[in-house]
């Protein structure tokens, strides 16, 4: 079992960016971040599980960690009916990063994930090491 650790920071909202996953992957772990100019603290909690998916083999068993609600609840029960109703909300508005929303979904169908939910800035040691790692690589 693959563990992944994601968080997302953003200076300003909209404003500079940064992105984190910390990957466990037998006893090993790998840090990996990026940045982005003009972007929102939504689409970097998006772009962390895309980025770590991509850097693991297809059709692994995966656990992803996050302290996201919106990322948790859109990839594992809001996203159905998006798709269902042509990528509107229940408000009938566009889903907004429907492009970052797609991408994950696509990828998600490659692995077996299970998703969770943890508490920000409390006692998980590796969430907030992932918390660390995304507000020091925000674009500067």
């Amino acid at each position: 079992m693959i563990k992944i650790y994601t968080d997302g920071s953003c200076i300003g909202n909209p404003g500079n960016g940064g992105w984190a996953a910390i990957i466990i992957e037998n006893g090993n772990k790998t840090r990996i971040k990026g940045s982005k100019k003009d972007t929102t603290n939504n689409q970097m909690e998006l772009l962390a599980p895309i980025k770590a998916l991509k850097k693991i083999a297809k059709g692994s068993k995966v656990q992803i960690f996050t302290d996201s609600k919106y990322v948790k609840s859109g990839i594992t029960e809001w996203i159905h009916n998006w798709k269902k109703n042509g990528w509107k909300t229940a408000n009938k508005k566009d889903v907004k990063n429907k492009e970052l929303w797609t991408e994950l979904d696509n990828l998600s169908n490659s692995f077996e994930i299970k998703w969770n939910w943890v508490k920000a800035h409390s006692t998980d040691l590796l969430n907030n090491e992932v918390d660390l790692l995304a507000r020091t690589s925000v674009y500067k």
